[in-house]
């Protein structure tokens, strides 16, 4: 090997660290599926800051603090993950919790700093629950065929939340039926489908980088149309204000002690089996799961995770969690933290110049989500559906992820069912004790809105 050909001391370091030789990946490959995990999910940046503007009745300048510390936490998180658990998976804030935060938690009576404080407690719960080994010993005791439901439920869960984006599928007028095709008439809905077809198309031709490729052609084809528009001005001094604008009492003087324990542990239950089910699936379409689902070293990964709640909490933009769109960057080879690393990076680059990546339209990243969808479906093939002990709960945390745009209740549902169908055959014998502990949270999760009728009731 020639002198030129040979590695930097620095780059030999970093793919020691990040094991690029184990994974079979390269300092490129890993930068790349950085980036476009990042332009897939930059959204976030915006979308939650429009969500909690929305519910808290921020004005403008409000909104903006949201947006700026929306990316400062998910860069810091993301590039804790990619350097702690080496995993290619990115973190932010959460879709789901912070409409519960913004709009559910504050109906009930929380001010916005005691949502806020909702989000600290759960957090530092599921971080309690890692330390002692119980998350990741939950994970293991899932049986392989719910884990690789899980990872093609969440991918049908991406593909819709794609279709969704794209302005292809919506709610009619008067609701019925749920959810309905829609005719495209609008430039933007032409466009998606376009570059749907030509994500497709790059796709199938294994052609390199096809996923941060048709981001790129299909913002630039946005911004000549239209349906794009460069921002005019930068914000360089952006506001943290929302830093540390949380309270840890207002949920209990609120609404009591036993209620305020009851929304502390649904909303916990959401982070907790949320990232079960995004690590699982993703790991698995990277090829770096074992062949029982299993996730080596999942422990440092869930322990970021847990972190990362509390730090959403603190940071006053709702508990952040692993992304689902973390497998765009593996659908582009990423397999190591670096990925994650780079995608870190790009969200605190994000904080100063946000209006930049506004540029990017939701109909250019639609379709790398409709493909990340169909490729993280494929783990279907390893669930034998003709038996009913596994097929019937693989199809309902399948098939409810995208129906009830949650993944815990897919996978509440699939678990449930399972330990229904052994104890109804007599397997109890196959029922590892974690399941039957899991199963029962999930139940006392589904009875919340009894429960809360019961507690809220006066006394006859």
């Amino acid at each position: 090997m020639s002198a030129e050909a040979q590695p930097s001391p620095s780059t030999g370091r970093i793919a020691g660290y990040f094991k690029f030789a184990e994974r079979g990946t390269t300092i490129g490959t890993e930068t790349k599926a950085g980036l476009t995990t990042f332009f897939v999910m930059v959204y976030i940046i915006f979308l939650n800051a429009g969500i909690l503007g929305a519910g808290f009745g921020l004005d403008p300048a409000g909104i903006a603090a949201v947006s700026a510390a929306t990316a400062l936490i998910a860069g810091i998180m993301t590039i804790a993950m990619g350097i702690v658990g080496n995993y290619p998976l990115a973190l932010a804030a959460g879709l789901g919790i912070n409409g519960i935060v913004a709009f559910s938690l504050t109906a009930r009576g929380l001010s916005p700093e005691g949502a806020m404080g909702v989000i600290v407690l759960e957090g530092l719960a599921v971080t309690l629950l890692v330390v002692v080994g119980f998350r990741e010993a939950v994970m293991n005791a899932v049986p392989l065929a719910l884990k690789k439901a899980i990872g093609a439920g969440i991918g049908l869960f991406i593909l819709f939340i794609g279709f969704v984006g794209g302005g292809f599928i919506a709610t009619p007028a008067g609701g019925v039926p749920i959810v309905a095709p829609v005719f495209p008439t609008t430039t933007a809905q032409f466009l998606f489908l376009a570059g749907l077809l030509f994500t497709i198309v790059l796709w199938v031709l294994k052609i390199r980088g096809a996923l941060i490729i048709s981001i790129a052609v299909i913002t630039v084809v946005a911004l000549a149309l239209g349906v794009a528009k460069v921002p005019t001005e930068f914000s360089v001094t952006p506001s943290f204000a929302t830093l540390g604008k949380f309270n840890l009492t207002n949920v209990f003087d609120v609404l009591g002690p036993l209620a305020a324990a009851l929304t502390i542990f649904a909303i916990m239950l959401t982070d907790f089996f949320d990232t079960m089910g995004t690590v699982t699936g993703v790991a698995s379409e990277a090829g770096l799961a074992e062949e029982d689902g299993s996730v080596p070293g999942v422990g440092r990964v869930l322990l970021v995770d847990s972190i990362a709640a509390v730090a959403g909490g603190v940071g006053g933009v709702s508990s952040n969690t692993t992304y689902i769109e973390s497998a765009a960057g593996v659908a582009e080879g990423g397999r190591t933290g670096f990925a994650s690393v780079v995608t870190g990076v790009l969200f605190l680059f994000a904080i100063f110049l946000s209006p930049l990546a506004q540029i990017i339209p939701v109909e250019a990243t639609s379709p790398a989500l409709v493909l990340v969808g169909y490729l993280m479906f494929t783990q279907l093939k390893g669930i034998d559906i003709g038996d009913s002990e596994d097929g019937l709960p693989a199809l309902l945390t399948m098939i409810l992820m995208p129906l009830t745009y949650d993944i815990t209740v897919g996978i509440g549902a699939g678990f449930i069912t399972w330990v229904l169908i052994k104890l109804a055959k007599g397997k109890v014998s196959e029922i590892h004790p974690l399941m039957w502990v899991v199963s029962a949270m999930f139940i006392v999760y589904f009875l919340q809105g009894w429960l809360d009728i019961l507690i809220s009731s006066p006394a006859s």
